[in-house]
């Protein structure tokens, strides 16, 4: 036998290994996950010496660093080019420095791991690492937007000078604007940052991007013309070449936010062929521009609205449903305070969450959820723990609003409810008047039975004569020492009795002036009786009698609704 085949298998659950490397899953990239059927090595998560994973967060945050560079790249080089005494000053000396930093990107990139496309797998060998990179358009277009092109001629030749050719190919380090593309993709996919300040943020980037770009090209149309006083500025500034840089960079400014927002003052306006070409292209370029803009922002409120318009149209579907079929108030309003119960208690949901977890992940979550809770359920005690793992793994969370029927009487239930956190009443229909028959008891907090049954035991008000007990005591006497007796049918004493009591003589009517009768629960004593009547009445009362008459000695004998005249 073979050392692989004497190897003890697997065991059947195990917990994918996770590299320490990776601090956010947020913000790994789906494509770094292997295809199905690929076969990976046990080695794979440990790259060679010197090579550098694309997730590793150091180089995630040396990435991040460079952008602050990028930005800086994106504001000077369409400036460079409209104000050469500027590229020439000491903003050389900074673009040195900026350019040191993505030389040594270069050098890193080298060493960075990349993903197979054919298995998916991440590549770590030097020799295939350079290939790929070298034969890419990215080493090229890198090392272009790199090279420090004045001070090398000023090497060469020992001249310094400040031609148009050395702000053009300063316009190469646009190129670097796709690591800031890269940014915004990566943070609005990562949930630590929100959605909508990201996506604000990058179209408030490219409309400054735009206005700065489109104002310094302007700028360098009015320079290089034959005519400076027949030019846009130069009619209105006097030899402007010669005047500030900011005070020319200002006018370029004001004149491309004016025209972006269609303003168009008319204060400074192309005077020759050559400008009045541009602006048409400008604002040719605008409306697109614009339609972006408020595509993207129109789409930004509308989706954080969603939820309210979807509540609003499911309410106005009910409405209009009720008074279709003319449905009961009382069932209307059952309606529209589940629907706006199910909108406010969304985020609550977890069916919507978990769906598309595994079946492990959702196991896990509903037995942190729900195990407490059943296990505390009377019903559940002494039963198994693979019974009650299995229970809370097939439950759900419900919620209802106030005064809304959970089961209705007669009706087969399909469902069980264990109750978190509210209360619960019982209530049976009789003779159609709705009658309270018990509330929950402390000790059945967390437990309600769904059983049909259940109500029609409640409902039963079986009232035995003297002969069927006579009959009941000899059959019990009767009985065998070892049997239990029969259940009682018997509404049970605990239930609170309703009672409707009157503040006048049964033989008077309440057309004669006395007030209708106020339904109360039966207290537990005739003081106690006596003291709710003159509450009710605003008069104290000293006898109680029934409708026929009868005075009221002891309230074992009183049943539900019965008429009490209090006076």
């Amino acid at each position: 036998m073979s050392a692989s085949d004497s190897r003890s298998p697997l065991p059947m659950l195990f917990r994918r290994r996770s590299s320490g490397e990776i601090k956010n899953l947020a913000s790994v990239s789906s494509s770094l996950l292997p295809a199905f059927g690929t076969v990976v090595d046990e080695n794979y998560l440990q790259l060679k010496k010197y090579v550098i994973a694309p997730y590793d967060h150091r180089y995630r945050l040396w990435q991040t660093f460079l952008v602050i560079f990028v930005i800086y790249s994106a504001w000077a080089s369409p400036f460079e080019l409209a104000f050469r005494k500027a590229a020439t000053g000491s903003m050389m000396y900074v673009d040195l420095v900026v350019d040191g930093f993505f030389a040594v990107d270069i050098i890193l990139t080298f060493f960075v791991a990349y993903l197979d496309k054919s298995t998916y797998l991440l590549v770590d060998d030097h020799t295939k690492i350079a290939i790929r990179y070298v034969t890419a358009i990215y080493f090229p277009m890198d090392v272009a937007s790199t090279l420090p092109y004045q001070v090398i001629y000023r090497i060469l030749t020992g001249k310094m000078r400040d031609g148009d050719i050395f702000g053009f190919l300063n316009l190469l380090r646009l190129w670097r604007l796709r690591r800031v593309s890269e940014l915004f993709t990566r943070l609005e996919k990562d949930t630590r940052f929100s959605y909508f300040w990201t996506r604000y943020c990058k179209l408030i980037g490219v409309t400054l991007f735009a206005v700065h770009s489109a104002g310094c090209f302007y700028f360098w149309l009015a320079t290089h013309h034959k005519k400076p006083d027949n030019t846009w500025i130069g009619s209105q500034v006097t030899d402007f070449q010669h005047r500030s840089i900011w005070l020319g960079y200002t006018y370029s400014l004001y004149w491309s936010i004016v025209t972006l927002t269609t303003v168009g003052y008319g204060d400074l306006h192309a005077v020759n062929t050559g400008e009045k070409i541009f602006n048409m292209f400008y604002m040719l370029f605008n409306i697109g521009l614009t339609a972006y803009l408020i595509g993207n922002m129109t789409n930004l409120v509308v989706h954080s609205a969603v939820r309210t318009f979807a509540m609003r149209d499911a309410i106005n579907e009910i409405l209009r449903y009720a008074s279709k079929n003319r449905l009961p108030e009382g069932l209307k309003e059952q309606m529209l305070a589940h629907m706006q119960l199910k909108f406010k208690t969304a985020e609550l949901q977890q069916e919507e969450v978990l769906e598309d977890l595994p079946k492990a992940i959702r196991s896990g979550i509903a037995q942190h959820l729900f195990r407490r809770t059943v296990g505390n359920a009377y019903v559940f005690k002494g039963v198994s723990e693979d019974l009650i793992v299995q229970l809370v793994s097939e439950m759900k969370a419900e919620y209802f609003p106030p005064k809304v029927e959970i089961i209705l009487q007669n009706e087969i239930p399909t469902d069980f409810y264990i109750i978190v956190s509210g209360a619960v009443d019982v209530l049976t229909y009789k003779n159609g008047m709705e009658q309270y028959l018990k509330g929950l008891k402390p000790e059945v907090l967390e437990e309600i039975e769904s059983l049909t049954e259940s109500l029609g035991d409640l409902n039963i008000e079986h009232i035995l004569s003297n002969e069927e007990l006579e009959n009941a005591a000899n059959g019990y006497g009767d009985a065998n020492a070892n049997e239990a007796p029969p259940p009682s049918t018997t509404l049970p004493s605990t239930f609170p009795v309703r009672v409707i009591i009157h503040d006048h003589h049964p033989s008077e009517s309440t057309l004669e002036g006395n007030t209708t009768g106020k339904l109360i629960h039966l207290p537990n004593s005739i003081e106690d009786l006596l003291k709710i009547a003159e509450k009710k009445f605003n008069k104290r009362g000293s006898t109680i009698l029934m409708a026929d008459g009868a005075k009221v000695e002891e309230f074992n004998a009183l049943r539900e609704n019965d008429h009490l005249y209090i006076f």
